[in-house]
């Protein structure tokens, strides 16, 4: 049987799996990733993990600027791919192009769709609470993650899952959803199924400002977001008016007015918050190294009823 041929089109680490899986399945005649971007103190123009990674394979790399104008579809035509696999590319796909493969374009999301459409399903996961996420493989169609379900599999929220732990297992996940069913959905075997209309749940871009440690909010949500923002943006808030970067925190027995100061000492710093508290395990003052409260308190004290922290 002759092997498939494949066009990949992704970016960032988490899509490397996924492309790593398909050497074992077909020919990967091209990989489609973002423009090289400038980087760093001196805006030198960096590579993306998947060109790296294609780079190391030999394959052709193409990195168009639009998608539309003139239409890549022409150049992907010229491919003749039996499939394009898509792992979080970062932009929406056009129907024509989406029309170019003999058999589709497949999307490898980082969610159990319909929950978790969008740019960051793996953080709004956690920052939302849920126990169980998962990756899906789906048939593209024009709208935002709304195409049909043809395969899944599951994976726990681990209690103490941050998003770069999570996206690393998710990452694996991919890898393996594709090696288990796209040579299935090849010959035909594999039938998608339409997504639920309920339980639809957007999982939009992160903002810097979605890591402001809000002390109004309830404890257990601030110490979701902590987790779901590391390691960007990460969890801040400002002490007497500098910033203070929380690194790690946990639910606390206290309770008292939002930003009120509950606890200090060697085991954390213990703030109130709009329901219980947040004790602060390991954080970073402004100017300063990351350090255990204990030791930020050891030169700093902070009193208990006192209101240091922004509200």
């Amino acid at each position: 049987m002759t092997r498939p041929r494949i066009v990949f089109m992704g970016t960032p680490e988490f899509a490397v799996s996924s492309l790593a899986a398909l050497f074992d399945i077909g020919d990967v005649v091209a990989v489609v990733t973002q423009p090289d971007k400038p980087k760093g103190r001196g805006q030198a123009l960096a590579i993306s993990p998947v060109k790296a990674y294609a780079l190391e394979r030999g394959v052709p790399v193409l990195q168009p600027q639009k998608l539309r104008t003139p239409p890549f579809s022409e150049e992907l035509r010229k491919l003749a791919p039996d499939v394009a696999v898509v792992t979080a590319y970062g932009k929406i796909l056009p129907k024509d192009l989406l029309e170019t493969p003999a058999k589709g374009c497949l999307n490898v999301h980082a969610s159990l769709l319909p929950r978790f459409r969008g740019a960051a399903p793996i953080q709004w996961a956690i920052a939302h609470g849920d126990q169980e996420t998962g990756v899906a493989l789906m048939v593209m169609d024009e709208g935002l993650d709304t195409g049909p379900v043809l395969a899944e599999k599951r994976l726990p929220i681990a209690p103490d899952e941050t998003s770069a732990t999570l996206h690393d297992k998710l990452s694996k996940l991919g890898g393996e959803l594709l090696r288990e069913c796209l040579p299935a959905y090849l010959r035909g075997e594999l039938k998608p199924r339409p997504q639920p209309s309920e339980g639809v749940v957007l999982a939009p871009i992160i903002e810097k400002e979605e890591g402001k440690l809000d002390f109004t909010r309830p404890a257990v949500e601030l110490e979701r977001r902590l987790r779901a923002f590391t390691p960007w943006p990460g969890a801040f808030t400002t002490l007497e008016g500098k910033l203070f970067k929380v690194h790690r925190a946990q639910v606390g027995q206290g309770s008292g007015a939002p930003g009120t100061v509950v606890s200090a000492g060697p085991q954390g710093l213990e703030v109130a918050c709009g329901e219980g508290s947040l004790v602060l395990l390991e954080v970073q003052p402004e100017g300063k190294r990351v350090m255990t409260a204990g030791e930020f308190l050891a030169g700093r004290k902070l009193a208990p009823g006192s209101r240091p922290f922004e509200t």
